[in-house]
């Protein structure tokens, strides 16, 4: 009986993951970190009885003590909250979900305390991806990706023998939906409202994750991930458009040969494949029917229309805190989008401005991390206050 800790249940992959746990009935929930939907929580806590519950507001934290005090679950507030839920002992699995860099101080707490960290928060690595491998290196725990693109790129590498994947392995190649607006060139995209950036064609997703998916940070952000993940420079991680989301990424070995994972566009595979490796577990309804799906389709991506994912790549080859300061500045930008006080455009331009402006710290701690992120947030501001 695995116990499982939960940190942003109430978000997209939260809710799948209890999906997952449901089906499977060999997983005990042992906490469940939220941020503002207490509804949902309560919800939740009434259906798998955790231990530990967590909310990010403390008003709103209390706010659902009182909801709950008839059932066994203690309820905590805030980053300390969400710390001890990554820590604590019972649960031997945190799979981490949080939106955003908020992710990053509760799975490195996870890292340092030995858990397997299922993290599905690819901003955790990009804005501390040495810190965490450092943690998880110190404390013996592991970590497993459930990003589609990542956790199929970790089952690619299964094939080939962990000491040899470096002599072997030539570069990953990560797939990209192209979002909404695959295809289209800059001027047709300069009066995107953000209800239409929402409409992504594949999959079914939070807000700032699928406006990052129309501008091409996400695959950015991935590339950053992946580098951490599996140890290998930007500069052989390759990103080509597949609108169809079945080849959810793939290796390419030295002879030439390319491994490929396929499966129908459902996060469900890669949440169970990180509970349960290096076991598989019967999944219903997620076969892939490939004569029903068709043509498969690969293109370039258009780093020209779609600057994001450029900027990515410029900021993996400066390294250190670069990838956080885009982060952070990137959350701003799209926050911005989504309240329409800036065009959709003008989001790459609002992270470029701030790489520009920011001055470099070398072998961060996390303290310099988390000043980095504050200060791009802060800049990124003051683009749109200036404008």
């Amino acid at each position: 009986m695995m116990n499982l800790t939960i940190l942003g249940s109430t978000g997209s992959i939260g809710t799948q993951a209890l999906e997952v746990v449901t089906a499977m009935g060999n997983i005990r929930i042992r906490a469940l970190g939220a941020g503002r939907n207490i509804t949902l929580l309560e919800e939740q806590i009434r259906c798998f009885h955790p231990r530990y519950a967590c909310v990010a507001d403390e008003a709103l934290a209390a706010e659902l003590k009182l909801k709950v005090a008839d059932t066994d679950t203690e309820v905590l507030s805030g980053e300390a909250g969400m710390v001890f839920l990554a820590e604590e002992p019972g649960s031997d699995t945190v799979l981490g979900a949080i939106v955003g860099f908020a992710g990053l101080v509760p799975s490195l707490a996870a890292a340092r305390a030995g858990k397997r960290l299922a993290l599905a928060n690819k901003e955790t690595l990009v804005s501390g991806g040495d810190l965490v491998r450092e943690a998880l290196a110190s404390s013996g725990g592991e970590m497993i990706p459930v990003d589609s693109e990542h956790s199929a790129v970790f089952q690619c590498l299964e094939a080939v023998s962990a000491s040899r994947r470096e002599a072997e392995v030539k570069r990953i190649i990560l797939t990209a939906s192209g979002g909404p607006f695959a295809g289209k060139k800059r001027a047709e995209l300069s009066a995107i409202t953000p209800e239409a950036a929402l409409k992504h064609p594949n999959w079914d997703m939070g807000a700032k994750i699928t406006i990052d998916s129309a501008t091409l940070m996400n695959k950015g952000l991935e590339v950053l991930e992946a580098a951490q993940l599996f140890c290998v420079s930007a500069d052989k991680i390759d990103v080509v458009v597949h609108r169809q989301s079945i080849v959810h990424s793939m290796i390419e070995l030295t002879d030439g040969a390319v491994l490929a994972q396929m499966g129908v566009p459902d996060m469900k595979l890669p949440i169970q494949y990180a509970l349960t490796y290096p076991e598989r577990k019967p999944m219903q309804n997620n076969e892939l029917n490939l004569a029903k799906v068709g043509t498969l389709t690969f293109e370039e991506p258009d780093l020209e229309t779609f600057r994001c994912l450029a900027l990515a790549y410029e900021a993996a080859k400066v390294g250190y805190t670069m990838p956080c300061v885009l982060n952070g500045a990137n959350e701003v930008a799209v926050s911005l989008f989504l309240q329409k006080k800036i065009g959709f455009l003008e989001i790459a331009e609002v992270n470029e401005w701030v790489m520009q402006a920011h001055s470099v710290v070398m072998h961060p701690t996390v303290s310099d991390i988390i000043e980095a992120d504050r200060w791009a947030r802060e800049t990124a501001l003051s683009y749109f206050e200036k404008k």
